[in-house]
Formats: C-alpha cells, structure tokens, sequence
C-alpha cells in the first residue's frame, strides 16, 4: 500500500503524543514502547521507522511536550499586545485547568525531578525547551520596556515563580489549590502592572 508522504510525519507526531502523555502519567522509566505504539494506532515493528532507539523517543517527545505547550500559550496570546499577552500566558499557566492537565500540561511540572536522571539527550532536550520559554517571556518583557539584561532575568525568575506555584497547587487540596494560583496570579500582575490588560 502506498502512503502520502505526510503519512510518515503524522504517525510519528502520533506516536510523540502517545509517548508525552506516558511520559507525564508513568515517567519516562515506566514507558513502554509496545503501549505507546498501541495508543498510537501503530504495531510495535513499527517503532525503528521513527526512533532509533527509546532514548531518542524519550527526548524526542520532551520536545514535542514543550512544543504543545508553547502552542497552547500562542493561543492564548495571539493577537494581543505584550502587557495582554503576558497577562494571558500568566493567566492561562496559572490556570485551574491548566493544574487538572497532569497527563499535557507543564511538561517542567511533570518531569522536573526526573531530569537529573535522564541520559544526556533528554536532558538537552528538556534544557532547549525551557531555555526557549525564558526566551518566550523575556521577549515579552523586552516589548514592554524592560532592559534586555533585566528582561532575562525577570524572566528566569517569572518562570520559576510560575511553576513553583503550579506544583504547590498540585500538591494540596482543592480550596487551597485554587488559592495558591490566585495569590500568584495577582502577585504577577502587580509586580508588572498587568491590572489594566485585562
């Protein structure tokens, strides 16, 4: 049977998604390759036509969950002003839907204590990623005034802030989740003077 040339990229893209959300859910350790390529629609012989090896799908699919990430943020900033499109990234990262998306959301919030662990590749892949959202949000902040060296920092900073709120919000009960976005959320908007954005 022959396939469009498209075929190929799709099934991967299935099988990177199959695997991200694996990955979230079990852990990169408790992934197995038969099973993400089942989810994926795919037969297990199938795998060596997209990946080399488990390692390189592992780091593969640390890409694609920062690239799914990235697109749903562009979502909900595009179009918009830097001071609305910050606004609208805090507003959505610190979000209570964003907390329920354990299985694709943050792919920092689910895997940042497993990174240490990871062999070099993934490792790579996870530090592109979040080098490039510090880049996201430095852009932003750039845009909006800020000095370059001190955008990179508040940046760094905003990120941390950002996920360190998220986890917390993971971590504890429903009122008190809800909470802790909301104290974060606020603080982020004060600190740079986002009220009016909205």
């Amino acid at each position: 049977m022959r396939y469009r040339p498209e075929h190929k990229e799709e099934s991967r893209r299935k099988v990177l998604a199959a695997a991200a959300r694996a990955i979230r859910a079990q852990g990169p350790d408790g992934v197995s390759v038969a099973a993400v390529m089942g989810e994926a629609g795919l037969t297990h012989g199938g795998f060596y036509a997209h990946f080399p090896s488990k390692s390189a799908l592992i780091a593969q699919s640390i890409d694609f969950m920062f690239e799914e990430m990235a697109a749903r943020l562009d979502e909900v900033m595009r179009g918009k002003p830097p001071r609305e499109a910050l606004a609208a990234y805090i507003d959505s990262y610190l979000s209570g839907r964003h907390c329920e998306m354990r299985d694709a959301g943050c792919p920092v919030a689910a895997l940042g204590s497993e990174v240490p662990r990871l062999d070099a590749p993934a490792r790579e892949a996870f530090a592109r990623g979040m080098a490039r959202r510090q880049q996201r949000l430095a852009g932003l902040l750039a845009a909006m005034g800020v000095a370059d060296a001190d955008a990179s920092r508040e940046a760094r900073s905003m990120q941390s802030e950002l996920l360190g709120a998220l986890v917390s919000s993971r971590l504890v009960e429903d009122a008190d989740s809800a909470a802790i976005l909301d104290i974060s959320r606020r603080a982020l908007h004060a600190r740079y003077k986002l009220d009016g954005a909205n």
